[in-house]
């Protein structure tokens, strides 16, 4: 028997929402459906502790998108639940952006922590993976997002996860941007800095989670999709060609050397780039590059489903409370 859900998932760089029928009992969800809003929540955060106003007025005119989303299908609100990941955790003035939320949705926010992010987005990615492809487990789930990445090794549960603040966002604003405006492209001596500042961090992660144990590497966000499509010469973003894609390390290596020494002219006009992600994606791709390195994956099977599609199982689940 499928439960209609209504999922959002709010990070620092954007904010999605998923409309689905999910059966608890076999691990299925349809998509009804699935769509991203490019709100830039985080910027500034790093540097000020606050959310920006102009910040918080994109996303809540984001909410009120898909408030009328939801309301279409009929999604009840007992079965609606919004997710606010690491820009909301950090910010001083975040009970403007919860009071804000529960005006236009009339539900509130959960503003979740690192352990719980990491738990969600290991259940979106890997529900359906068991036994496909010939993929082995333990699975290293690494979930780069804007302010943070997540890590979570496991096979059919989560043995080991961890948070850290490293992610495309974070990076581009402590690194490329220089006297109000990005360094474009950003110098060999930035790469440098924000290469050792990634380093830094993945050692800080591997402390918790025994990276060298994982036998398969799942990409999930939109810095890990994105360079997948560009690996890939797909003409336009297709999800279903990017799904369980495995991208090689070379290509890797090849999208985030081509990413890192262009300009925001040549980034912006390469087919499958998101406008919101033109500024911050080298950055991305060298997060995604450096975790490769570290952990010797040959491959990364990239997957288009993560914490978004988690937070929908656990709505459409009687636990739903105690998971979020």
């Amino acid at each position: 028997m499928t439960t209609r859900v209504a999922a959002i998932d709010c990070g620092t760089n954007s904010i999605r929402l998923l409309v689905a029928d999910v059966d608890p009992r076999t691990g299925t969800l349809k998509d009804l459906d699935r769509r991203m809003r490019i709100v830039r929540l985080g910027q500034g955060v790093d540097r000020t502790g606050r959310l920006a106003p102009e910040a918080l007025e994109r996303t809540f005119a984001a909410c009120r998108e898909y408030a009328a989303v939801i309301a279409e299908y009929g999604v009840p609100a007992s079965r609606v639940r919004f997710v606010a990941t690491s820009a909301s955790r950090d910010a001083e003035n975040r009970d403007d952006f919860v009071r804000g939320v529960v005006d236009l949705l009339g539900v509130e926010p959960v503003v979740i922590s690192g352990d719980q992010e990491a738990a969600l987005s290991f259940t979106g990615a890997t529900r359906e993976l068991t036994g496909e492809h010939g993929l082995l487990t333990p699975y290293l789930v690494v979930d780069i997002g804007g302010g943070s990445t997540e890590f979570v090794l496991g096979s059919d549960r989560v043995s080991a996860a961890r948070s850290v603040d490293v992610g495309c966002v974070r990076m581009t604003e402590r690194h490329i941007v220089r006297d109000g405006g990005p360094v474009d492209p950003p110098t060999p001596e930035i790469v440098a800095a924000m290469t050792a500042d990634i380093d830094a961090a993945l050692a800080e992660a591997a402390v918790t989670v025994p990276m060298e144990q994982a036998r398969t590497l799942v990409g999930l966000a939109g810095s890990v999709t994105t360079v997948a499509a560009i690996a890939l010469g797909l003409p336009a973003y297709d999800p279903a060609a990017i799904h369980h894609a495995r991208i090689g390390i070379d290509q890797v290596r090849a999208v985030t050397g081509r990413l890192l020494a262009a300009t925001h002219a040549e980034r912006a006009a390469i087919p499958v780039m998101h406008e919101g992600r033109v500024d911050v994606i080298g950055a991305g791709a060298l997060v995604l590059l450096r975790i490769m390195e570290r952990t010797g994956a040959a491959e990364v099977v990239v997957s288009e489903h993560d914490i978004l599609d988690g937070i929908a199982f656990a709505a459409a689940d009687g636990s739903a409370e105690k998971a979020l």
